[in-house]
């Protein structure tokens, strides 16, 4: 019996494997696409496809039959080309992830950074900063003003300045500079943010959707500090967790093993409804501030 086991198993380990395999890459490939705008389109692609199966084998339907299998030939180029954002993201967050990563910012920089979103919050200055890694966010960079200057406190102080010209829309800093300032990010339109959540938070949820940028923001009701990468949001940081969390991020030093949740206040999305991602309704008032 044993010996039969045995050998059913060497025979049939690699089709367990393979279902194991397919089993994993359907379960995160669910969570990855859920609560996205192409989430619809696929329910409603298969719901469509397995409706005409079923009642063309059920009935006998030759034409119909044959016309499905026919398109099932087209349904992977389909499926790229409806599902390209959703599929570059995934790719950019894959290359993007710590292991691969090529780039990692100077200490000085972190600092610096640090020490002028502390006091951006202390004087409830809004801001939105992206941090440049491997992927170019050039294109943002051509929709604001374009500046090159070395990152310093008192200059981002004086970008952020609520009666300062460029002081709407986010900053991009590139090696340490500031590559341009008053630029356009683009908006995150997953279905599951809270609708209480202020435009220059979902911009700055944007910028690390298309790319593998992190963003520091700023609210100006509050002076709260929150940061985001990887299609992720913390916050509610002090200045010294921020300081302690931005640094493994941008130095890579013992990335991710501080558990963001006890450093700030919320780690990850929630689902559409809850209301904890902002604890105060004030933060409502960031919808009007262009970015």
């Amino acid at each position: 019996m044993l010996q039969q086991l045995v050998y059913l198993w060497l025979k049939s380990w690699r089709s367990i494997f393979e279902i194991i395999l397919l089993g994993v890459v359907l379960y995160y490939g669910y969570l990855y696409f859920r609560g996205t705008r192409g989430a619809k389109v696929l329910t409603g692609l298969a719901i469509v496809f397995l409706t005409l199966t079923l009642i063309s084998t059920l009935l006998n339907l030759v034409v119909i039959g044959w016309i499905l299998r026919s398109f099932s030939v087209f349904l992977a180029v389909a499926l790229v080309v409806i599902f390209q954002p959703e599929l570059r993201r995934a790719l950019a967050e894959v290359g993007g992830h710590p292991i691969f990563s090529l780039t990692s910012e100077k200490r000085e920089t972190v600092h610096d950074l640090a020490e002028a979103v502390t006091q951006l919050a202390n004087k409830q200055f809004g801001a939105l900063i992206a941090i440049e890694r491997d992927t170019s966010i050039r294109v943002y960079e051509e929709t604001g003003v374009t500046m090159d200057a070395d990152f310093s406190v008192e200059l981002a102080l004086t970008i952020f300045h609520p009666k300062a010209a460029l002081h709407d829309g986010g900053v991009i800093v590139r090696n340490g500079r500031i590559a341009a300032a008053a630029c356009i990010f683009p908006v995150s339109q997953r279905e599951t943010l809270d609708r209480s959540l202020g435009l220059r938070h979902r911009a700055g949820l944007g910028i690390t959707e298309e790319s593998d940028a992190v963003a520091v923001i700023v609210s100006e009701e509050t002076g709260g500090i929150s940061i985001c990468h990887r299609r992720r949001i913390e916050r509610n940081f002090t200045p010294e967790t921020f300081r302690q969390r931005i640094a493994e991020i941008l130095l890579h030093g013992n990335y991710e093993e501080t558990n963001p949740e006890k450093l700030a206040g919320e780690a990850d999305l929630p689902a559409a409804g809850d209301n904890t991602l902002v604890p105060d309704q004030k933060e409502r008032r960031d919808d009007v501030v262009p970015v």
